[in-house]
């Protein structure tokens, strides 16, 4: 039997990238994918910053299957500088990274089944930025800080971790180099490297695993990084 038969799982930002590779392995696996985006083509079309939005999504799930198992909030908020991002723009960023997962598991709460898991997407950049990204970064460390806070909230009731990706191509390239050397493990991520663990924490296998967040960046974050050290240099 596969492991996720007959599980209803949401995830949000489902058409491409991480995203995508997630609703593929789940398939895979059995399970039902509600996937919510942007673009055309998924279970439901529509932008998850939008309250109704979010509402209309989660009555169809409801009406169509009756309970939800697993919701992976994926959905990408835009990354822009202080320089050039006006306050709806931040806002907006906030509201699909950070105001759009708590909603739909809001929501989500009365129809939750049994063994129920969260799994919030957040990014490396939750610890650490690159100048003019304060948009992105601000959302990404919203989603880790809310993802500790619901797993306290919903104890007994459903698990809640994050999974804060490193430098991962969506665009099938293939990197050489320096772009793939700097990282410990010597390349740059694929989605799959994310949507397997996603699927790993939305297992049986990981039921004692909640309110955590994992990095899987290559172990570009544990590496200290100084000019002239190792071969780095800074030119800013």
């Amino acid at each position: 039997m596969k492991e996720f038969n007959h599980k209803v799982v949401l995830i949000t930002g489902s058409h491409h990238g991480i995203g995508l590779k997630t609703k593929e392995m789940f398939l895979e696996e059995g399970a039902i994918v509600c996937g919510i985006d942007v673009s055309p083509g998924e279970y439901f079309q529509g932008d998850v910053s939008d309250q109704q939005v979010l509402e209309a999504f989660v009555n169809k799930v409801i009406t169509d299957y009756g309970h939800i198992d697993i919701i992976v909030n994926n959905a990408t908020p835009i990354m822009k500088g202080i320089d050039d991002c006006s306050y709806e723009t931040f806002m907006q960023a906030l509201a699909i990274g950070v105001g759009a997962p708590f909603y739909l598991v809001k929501l989500s709460l009365p129809y939750l089944g049994t063994g129920a898991s969260i799994i919030n997407i957040s990014s490396s950049r939750d610890r650490m930025s690159q100048s003019q990204t304060e948009s992105y970064s601000a959302a990404k460390g919203g989603i880790a800080a809310l993802t500790h806070a619901m797993a306290n909230s919903l104890r007994g009731k459903a698990r809640v971790n994050s999974v804060s990706p490193g430098w991962i191509d969506t665009h099938g390239r293939t990197y050489s180099g320096p772009d793939a050397t700097q990282q410990l493990v010597g390349r740059v991520g694929e989605p799959a490297d994310i949507a397997n663990m996603i699927l790993y924490l939305a297992s049986d296998k990981a039921s004692f695993i909640t309110g955590e967040n994992i990095c899987i960046d290559g172990g570009m974050t544990k590496q200290m990084i100084y000019h002239d050290d190792q071969g780095w240099e800074y030119h800013g």
